[in-house]
């Protein structure tokens, strides 16, 4: 279903693009600007973990360094059928991650100081499990997609304001004004979509929702009273809002909020749970049929023996009965 949101979404800004682009400067013009937005965002996805890594400033660390941290992160690889990413850590103190890379094979794991203080061992894992499944679910390609389109919204605005001329100038308002907002507002809710999709992919390769919920919600204290210096186009990477305690309009917002990702948690492990419990019962109630049934095969073979056996065999056995019961 998220994906099916996502695609009509990704559909929602095209359209959008080529509406705006038509409304102030010609197809022509959207095409140009389309163009031009695409080459920039293409080159920068091919660099997207290197650039975003670098702004982020996490550095790369050697299994001989974080041992426990590799080991980890190797696990949950084989878990979610993946190549190992690189291992980096961030200097600060607030609980969060993030992972990039354009697809698996080129992927990048960087968890904070603050989030492996904060977590336990479990609840890191978790976390390890839900960046993972936004490299296995190609989610930067996507959000690349996303940018490229909105960037090229927002240039037609700008262009078609400064340069569209006197005789259409409230469209090129509108255009300036609304068209950037409706681009990042549909941006921003494809973020939050593909965050659902890493929450349950991730606890699914773990088999731990609840560890996941718990996580999220240190992860959300922690955020709130900690402040990160990342750049902004970033954001959207991590796990959590890196600018959560500055960012009160939940509209604008490229997480969903923390309370409905622990319910969608919750409920997921509660189907589990239901699952597990509703498998034992089949194995149970199998295993009583089986034996039901072997009794009563076993019956039934005694009783088609006994209508088998000959006369002579017959008086024998009686005789053998008699004799046993006398002595």
């Amino acid at each position: 279903m998220n994906n099916f949101k996502t695609a009509i979404l990704l559909a929602t800004i095209s359209g959008l693009l080529v509406v705006i682009g038509g409304a102030v400067g010609g197809i022509q013009g959207s095409l140009l600007f389309l163009i031009l937005a695409l080459i920039l965002n293409v080159g920068s996805y091919w660099k997207s973990a290197d650039l975003v890594l670098r702004a982020s400033r996490a550095r790369e660390v050697s299994a001989e360094e974080e041992p426990k941290l590799h080991a980890m992160i190797s696990e949950i690889s084989e878990l979610a059928g993946m190549p190992k990413p690189r291992v980096y850590l961030m200097n600060s103190p607030q609980p969060n991650a993030f992972a990039t890379g354009r697809n698996p094979e080129h992927a990048a794991v960087a968890v904070t100081d603050g989030i492996r203080e904060l977590l336990t061992e479990r609840e890191l894992r978790a976390v390890i499990g839900h960046e993972m499944a936004h490299v296995s679910n190609r989610d930067i390609l996507i959000s690349t997609i996303a940018a490229s389109v909105a960037s090229a919204i927002s240039w037609i605005g700008f262009i078609g304001f400064w340069f569209g001329g006197s005789r259409n100038n409230g469209g090129n308002i509108v255009a300036l004004l609304l068209a950037p907002l409706l681009a990042g507002m549909i941006q921003m809710a494809i973020s939050r979509s593909r965050e659902y999709e890493a929450d349950a992919d991730g606890a699914e390769f773990v088999s731990d929702p609840l560890a996941l919920a718990s996580a999220l919600q240190k992860i959300d204290m922690g955020a709130q009273r900690i402040p990160m210096k990342v750049p902004e186009t970033t954001a959207h990477l991590f796990i959590m809002n890196p600018f959560l305690g500055m960012n009160t309009r939940s509209m604008f917002s490229t997480h969903p909020k923390t309370e409905d990702r622990v319910a969608r948690l919750t409920k997921m492990a509660a189907s589990l749970e239901d699952a597990k419990r509703g498998t034992k019962d089949i194995n149970s109630g199998y295993q009583k049929k089986r034996k039901e049934y072997d009794n009563q095969s076993k019956s039934r073979v005694k009783g088609r023996l006994d209508r088998d056996e000959s006369p002579l065999a017959r008086r024998a056995r009686e005789r053998n009965e008699r004799e046993q019961s006398t002595d």
